[in-house]
């Protein structure tokens, strides 16, 4: 099975009507003795200009933004290719408004 680590972006079979699609890796990489699962955020082109979009330019990304309404678990199996890596400043980013999202603030 493919490594990961969060802030890596992976095309994703996402199923049948979201097709494959860039995702936003943001958990650890399972120990054995955990479910072969990732989170991830999809990355849509779909832009309707609300809070919970983030909007992080790429080279290998098409114009739009990782919808944080999208948050969900996938198979590891489901990864396809590796199209790159946020940095870590870009990586804070989503992760302070997934904070404001999920109300994880104190």
């Amino acid at each position: 099975m493919p490594r990961t680590s969060p802030g890596d972006v992976w095309i994703v079979d996402l199923g049948y009507l979201a097709k494959t699609r860039p995702c936003l890796i943001l958990s650890d990489y399972p120990a054995d003795n955990e479910l072969a699962i990732l989170a991830v955020v999809p990355h849509t082109t779909a832009i309707r200009h609300n809070r919970w979009e983030v909007s992080i330019p790429k080279p290998f990304l098409k114009d739009g933004v990782f919808h944080l309404q999208q948050l969900q678990s996938i198979p590891i199996a489901k990864l396809q290719k590796k199209l790159g890596v946020l940095t870590n400043e870009e990586l804070s980013i989503v992760r302070e408004a997934l904070v404001r999202l999920l109300l994880l603030h104190q």
